[in-house]
């Protein structure tokens, strides 16, 4: 089933190229074939085309001849008009017949007569203009009359009248049967392109860069085919017009226009690529060269990211963001190398659009460009890298991305912050995970505690210590300490310290060392009280929880003093006075 889908595949494509080439051959004749009448000069001698002033004699829409020389005070213009009057008028009479046309031979002049009716007069400097004598030119215009008035009645007869309704309904009736075929082949082409996109349609890409999915390519290919149905349609709508109107002597002469206007646009079309092979031959070369620099450069950077290829001080997570930034100024390179080549350069609408959209991207690229630095700057720093636990400002979690516009954080929320590349370079960064696999060096977390001056601090920091060491994910090497950062006035400021290797679980490791301080401390016998917390223990249980207290522990009592003490008075010698 596929070698057959494959088969049908290549018969339609070879199909269509054969038709694209047979009508690149036909255009390409039918023009080469109106330049040259347009352009006589190729086959011709520099006297036959010599410019001739004068004034066209014409029958229907044929030049019979030219009159250059006036007579008397007549004008070639007047002169000409005169004749070809006289033509028509004996052409739009049938009865009148043609063989009473002849030449006389006066004095002066010789005359081109249908029998007592004169039609045309020479003189000796009609023939000196057409270098020839008077009687071989009039007997060369009798013959064109004669032939031009035959064909003209012809063409105008009912017989060619009815043939030129005949060729219509064959024309018409082509055209419909085009019709039906179009409506019927191109929905199909349609609907094969949407079916092969992804398959036969692949994707653009540049090495590993997708420009385009196929998707994409597809849609451009199927808009392509409409518009060349659309131009197909409308070429075969003006050929049928043309041609319906060629078969009627009446609107001979505006077919002859509308065909005409044709092959110039053709022909003018046709120049103007011949005259851009040249520039299209150094847009070709460009984007050949484009293409294999890139081709050669891409395994150099990938055995630098891999590490088969290494360059003292360069690092190899930079492999690929290089080879995206010298990917980039390759392209603008070459597409400045290939702006003058491309069509219309120079013209004023391309200089207006180019200052324009400079214009556009001079004003609205300030923060764009201000990100895009910043991005290169935070890659070459080496400030964190694709996992790495940071903090930036307030924000704190995982690196997720790092693009030359923006950053990607995950906190420990699973909320993904996004901040510009440029808020990032000002900002103090804090990166937990920088030295995580350095042997010698492990990232410190710390806790602060606040304990009273009735605890024995070596009691403390012992107690504190194995806190720590009761945690998952605290390193027993190095051991963790205590620092006593400040003496209080109601309690002392205990800090643990602890090391490990595993900063993106931070949150969970400080949870679980709470929870031991907790436990070690109560264990102990250690209350953990508030800084300015103070307790009257006449009457009041410990603040430890019972399950650590003893079974034999009992709350202290209420401890009680006379009341006379209270009223007792004391001299400046803090003896009672006399008779008291």
């Amino acid at each position: 089933m596929i070698l057959y889908s494959n088969k049908k595949y290549l018969i339609f494509f070879h199909r269509f190229i054969f038709v694209v080439v047979m009508l690149f051959l036909l255009i390409t004749t039918i023009t080469v074939s109106y330049s040259q009448e347009k352009n006589p000069t190729v086959n011709q001698t520099p006297e036959a085309v010599s410019k001739i002033d004068g004034t066209p004699v014409v029958l229907g829409d044929k030049t019979l001849f030219i009159i250059k020389k006036n007579v008397g005070s007549f004008s070639p213009e007047e002169r000409s008009q005169a004749v070809t009057n006289r033509i028509e008028t004996i052409a739009n009479d049938p009865s009148i017949r043609l063989d009473g046309l002849k030449v006389l031979d006066q004095q002066d002049t010789t005359n081109i007569v249908l029998g007592k009716k004169l039609i045309f007069t020479l003189t000796d400097n009609d023939a000196r203009a057409a270098e020839k004598s008077k009687q071989e030119l009039a007997q060369e215009y009798v013959q064109i009359i004669s032939d031009s008035i035959t064909k003209y009645r012809e063409e105008h007869s009912l017989n060619n009248i009815l043939k030129g309704l005949f060729y219509s309904f064959l024309a018409t009736l082509g055209l419909f049967i085009f019709g039906k075929i179009f409506n019927y082949i191109f929905p199909k082409i349609i609907n094969r392109l949407q079916n092969w996109r992804g398959i036969r349609i692949p994707a653009i890409r540049i090495q590993n860069i997708e420009l385009l999915p196929a998707s994409r390519v597809s849609s451009i290919v199927t808009t392509i085919v409409k518009i060349f149905r659309l131009i197909l349609i409308l070429g075969v709508i003006y050929v049928y017009v043309s041609l319906v109107l060629s078969f009627f002597p009446w609107t001979k002469q505006l077919s002859s226009k509308l065909v005409s206007y044709f092959l110039e646009a053709l022909y003018q079309v046709l120049l103007a690529f011949v005259a851009y092979c040249p520039k299209l031959f150094a847009l070709g070369l460009i984007f050949f060269i484009t293409y294999y620099i890139l081709k050669i450069i891409k395994p150099i950077f990938t055995r630098l990211g891999n590490g088969t290829l290494s360059i003292s001080g360069f690092y190899s997570d930079w492999a690929e963001p290089t080879y995206k930034l010298v990917f980039f100024l390759i392209i603008a390179l070459a597409l400045v190398l290939a702006f003058p080549y491309l069509p219309g350069f120079g013209s004023p609408a391309f200089q207006g659009i180019s200052v324009f959209l400079g214009i556009l991207l001079s004003l609205g690229s300030t923060a764009l460009v201000a990100n895009i630095v910043a991005g290169i700057i935070l890659i070459y720093t080496r400030a964190f890298q694709i996992g790495n636990r940071i903090k930036i400002g307030d924000a704190m979690g995982d690196i997720v991305e790092k693009t030359l516009l923006v950053t990607r954080i995950r906190t420990i929320k699973n909320v993904i912050i996004t901040i510009p590349n440029a808020t990032v370079l000002t900002s103090q960064i804090i990166n937990y995970s920088a030295l995580a696999q350095d042997p010698n060096y492990h990232l410190i977390l710390h806790t602060t505690v606040t304990l009273g001056y009735d605890l024995p601090w070596r009691k403390v920091h012992q107690v504190l210590i194995d806190a720590a060491l009761a945690t998952k994910d605290i390193l027993a090497e190095p051991v963790p300490f205590v620092l006593q950062t400040s003496l209080d006035d109601f309690y002392v400021s205990y800090e643990l310290n602890a090391y490990t290797n595993k900063p993106t679980v931070m949150a969970s490791i400080y949870s679980q060392l709470h929870q031991n301080i907790q436990d070690k401390c109560n264990e102990a016998g250690i209350e953990i009280l508030s800084p300015h917390y103070s307790a009257i223990r006449d009457g009041n249980q410990t603040t430890i929880p019972e399950n650590y207290l003893s079974q034999d522990y009992q709350a202290p009592g209420f401890r009680l003093s006379p009341l006379d003490k209270l009223f007792q008075q004391f001299n400046g010698n803090n003896t009672p006075k006399s008779g008291e």
